[in-house]
């Protein structure tokens, strides 16, 4: 539920529970007290009878006079019970009223000591009673009316019995008091149950999601939050899974990040270590003597430079690494014809391939004019990478690859196969991973620091392209990747 509504909600709360429950709360206590009076024997009652006006008094005065009229005559002593009296004062006590008895001049009981003192001494005298009991007396100055009932007492002394009710409001105080009770518990009562909904509903979930900022907090990716509620409240708590499973990716990332690090650390210092050593064996013997012709110095040399040559590859192949996980690699496109670029490179790694006892076999499918947008330098490492792991793992006596430019309408397809050991099916969706190698062991001779084919599919991706491979063990293996066709926009005559 949205904060608005539970705002709606409980503003009507507020206003209705109460009043229904104050409605209800006075026909219970009015009908209580209305049949607690019917119970006393004192007649039938309406709802005038809550009110504590003078009316009121005298009615209620003039049913108990009625009913003590007929008691006396059915039983002369019964006033000088006072267990009676006090009966009958008990079960008016609600009605601010009281029964007061004199004997002769002496107050012989009193429901309400007190209230009897003040009053006692301006009581009418035996004999004024009014015999009709339509009316009584009242004195202004202490809102007091009185009903006089005339008897005499065994022993012959006269007596009187007066109905003293004191006038106090349109309302009776007992009623007030009930009323006020009632609407007191009725507001606690809603205070409680709004409270506690709004607890449940509002304070409950923040919570539960303070609990969790803290797991965040800590470290802890795992603790979750779930919620079928709509609202404010249950955005937050999807916005809270968004950001913790963003987090935990973030987290598992960088985790990988780091392992992917240290072990492109270690393989680079593997792959720096072995020609560093290879030069300084090899500088050591020129200094000591031992390359004694000049024919060995030569080849000293020349194997020098040739390592050399290898570390400077792997020190640019770690810049460009850099540059990818960075989105650094600095791109300058052109438009390149395929037949002239492609035919430049097969002539220039030609060279390379022959000294290595590897035959090149290329051909061109495109026609001559078919062109694309792309980097030089940077397909010419794609180029690069993929012969070079090649040549790695051509395992037969005689080397073979094939570079082919096939035509496809709007993007031209390049296929460079090779006819090495090949790469199992199990290995094949995860080559173009960082640092993943298919040989787990490490050489010289096939070394290399795991990167090579993850930058190609960089770089070609970069370009608007895609890449993958087919192979078969022990057939050899083959990459293919696709470059769209650049195409001029030419206006239309009119």
């Amino acid at each position: 539920m949205k904060f608005k509504t539970r705002l709606k909600v409980t503003f009507a709360a507020i206003v209705l529970i109460p009043l229904v429950l104050v409605i209800a709360a006075f026909m219970l206590i009015g009908g209580w007290i209305l049949r607690a009076e019917q119970l006393n024997g004192f007649g039938l009652v309406d709802f005038n009878d809550m009110s504590g006006s003078i009316q009121t008094a005298g009615k209620h005065a003039q049913l108990l006079y009625e009913s003590l009229a007929d008691m006396l005559e059915e039983n002369p002593t019964a006033f000088e019970d006072i267990e009676y009296l006090q009966g009958i004062s008990d079960g008016i006590s609600r009605k601010n009223s009281y029964i007061l008895v004199r004997k002769g001049e002496e107050l012989y009981y009193a429901g309400n000591e007190e209230a009897a003192k003040e009053i006692f001494h301006r009581l009418p005298d035996y004999g004024r009673e009014n015999e009709e009991s339509e009316t009584g007396y009242f004195f202004d100055d202490s809102q007091k009316y009185v009903k006089q009932l005339d008897f005499v007492f065994s022993d012959g002394t006269p007596g009187s019995l007066f109905i003293v009710t004191r006038i106090t409001s349109l309302i009776a105080r007992p009623f007030l008091i009930d009323m006020f009770v009632a609407v007191l518990i009725i507001l606690i009562f809603t205070a409680f149950m709004l409270t506690r909904w709004i607890h449940r509903g509002v304070f409950g979930p923040i919570n539960q999601l303070n609990v969790a900022m803290k797991k965040i907090k800590d470290g802890n990716f795992d603790y979750m939050l779930f919620t079928d509620s709509g609202g404010e409240i249950g955005d937050l708590y999807r916005n809270y899974e968004d950001m913790r499973l963003r987090l935990k990716e973030s987290a598992e990332e960088k985790m990988l990040q780091e392992k992917q690090n240290k072990e492109l650390i270690s393989n680079i210092s593997h792959d720096l270590k072995t020609p560093i050593t290879a030069i300084k064996g090899y500088m050591e013997g020129i200094m000591d003597g031992v390359a004694d012709t000049p024919e060995k110095v030569d080849k000293y040399i020349k194997t020098v430079y040739n390592k050399a040559n290898d570390m400077d590859k792997l020190i640019n192949e770690l810049t460009l690494y850099s540059g990818i996980d960075n989105n650094r690699i600095p791109y300058n496109f052109h438009r390149i014809n395929v037949a002239d670029y492609f035919g430049d490179c097969v002539e220039e790694v030609g060279l390379d391939l022959e000294s290595k006892n590897i035959e090149l076999n290329y051909s061109n499918l495109a026609a001559p004019d078919t062109m694309i947008i792309a980097d030089p330098e940077q397909m010419k490492k794609v180029i690069n990478n993929i012969i070079g792991n090649s040549i790695k793992y051509i395992d037969k006596e005689k080397g073979v690859i094939d570079i082919r430019i096939l035509d496809e309408v709007d993007s031209v397809r390049i296929e460079i196969e090779d006819n090495g050991k090949g790469i199992a099916a199990k290995d094949l969706p995860k080559i173009f991973e960082r640092f993943y190698r298919t040989d787990a062991s490490r050489n010289s001779s096939k070394g290399g620091s795991g990167i090579g084919l993850s930058i190609v599919k960089k770089i070609i991706e970069d370009h608007g392209g895609y890449i993958w491979a087919t192979s078969k063990e022990g057939e050899g293996t083959c990459m293919h990747f696709v470059i769209r066709k650049y195409k001029e926009q030419r206006a239309e005559a009119d």
